[in-house]
């Protein structure tokens, strides 16, 4: 009897996160749908073009490299080697999955899994791929707050959220390198060591003078490409505001991406969006239908992580059944045995 509310406590903690960003996702999109119908949804599903198509995939092959490449550098950093041509390949089943997928970051966890397997230390692998995203999301955090200051815009009163979230990351970042260095003597519990290995990595690997400049510059080049794909929906969709305005409000939402609240990145996209085009005057629906756009141009970019996906089950299936019958007795001998007789 006491081992149920146990077992039931086990499973609410487990789906407690996953059903919270569905119940997100899920209430911000019927909100919209009540307040706007589905006309922005089904114009930004008619507003695909094949030259949207090509020019989305193009922007993406590239800015997936940079992502594996600050992804390389992370790890380097770390003690993790690994190749671009790997890193890529595993960035994209990343992004596949995180496109399919609830939250939003499942696949970097199924990249971070993966790669620490085959590099033998799972853990380290979670702290690479960890500290690659979070450099990413700092970076285009900061980027949106020198867009946010340089041009005007309506917008412009979302720019303490986004220095609020950019100060709280750097202020944790400092505390655990303060909390490590003043118990570096002291006790060995398990926070004290995980604070001391977040230190190390950020003082020995992330911020050494030969990392950091580019982490950095691979995120800054991530930054533009999702940019420039999102200004592509934005005209493929009719929008004519100002190139300036447009990209004001593409970083706003951009920004608000990185929450991982969500359906494979639906929910609290639609919905900042929809705010920040209706604050601009542009309207709601615009934004939304600018955001379905790009849904479907990053979901058919992302595609070659679905076809190396179904590579690797086949190739798992083709091993599993040559090793099922490497372990079947050798029909020789009974053969040989029956010649004789």
């Amino acid at each position: 009897m006491s081992s149920d509310p146990v077992r039931t406590g086990r499973v609410l903690r487990r789906l407690g996160l996953p059903l919270l960003r569905l119940a997100t996702a899920v209430t911000v999109l019927w909100f919209l749908w009540r307040q706007l119908g589905s006309a922005p949804f089904k114009d930004g599903l008619r507003a695909v073009t094949w030259p949207a198509i090509v020019a989305a995939v193009t922007l993406t092959a590239l800015t997936t490299v940079c992502s594996a490449w600050r992804w390389r550098v992370a790890a380097q950093a770390l003690g993790m080697g690994i190749g671009l041509p790997a890193a890529v390949r595993s960035y994209y089943r990343s992004l596949f999955l995180n496109s399919v997928l609830i939250g939003g970051v499942l696949g970097d966890v199924h990249r971070a899994v993966t790669h620490g397997r085959r590099s033998g230390d799972v853990v380290l692998g979670l702290r690479a791929v960890a500290w690659e995203r979070l450099c990413g999301q700092v970076i285009q955090a900061v980027v949106t707050v020198v867009v946010l200051l340089t041009l005007t815009s309506p917008v412009r009163p979302a720019l303490p959220y986004v220095l609020a979230g950019v100060a709280g990351v750097a202020g944790a970042a400092g505390c655990a390198a303060l909390v490590a260095r003043h118990n570096d003597r002291r006790g060995r519990s398990r926070l004290t060591r995980a604070v001391r290995a977040v230190a190390d990595d950020l003082r020995h690997g992330i911020l050494a003078p030969h990392v950091w400049p580019q982490l950095a510059l691979s995120s800054v080049l991530v930054v533009a490409g999702h940019t420039a794909t999102f200004v592509i929906a934005a005209r493929v969709a009719g929008s004519t505001a100002p190139l300036g305005e447009l990209l004001v409000l593409l970083m706003v939402v951009q920004t608000a991406t990185v929450i991982p609240l969500g359906i494979g990145g639906w929910g609290l996209r639609e919905g900042v969006a929809a705010w920040a085009f209706a604050a601009a005057g542009l309207g709601a629906a615009t934004g939304i239908t600018i955001t379905t756009l790009y849904a479907v141009l990053m979901l058919i970019a992302v595609a070659p992580g679905a076809g190396l996906l179904v590579g690797d089950a086949v190739r798992r299936r083709r091993d599993q059944g040559q090793s099922g019958e490497s372990r079947r007795p050798d029909p020789a001998p009974r053969a040989l045995e029956v010649v004789r007789d």
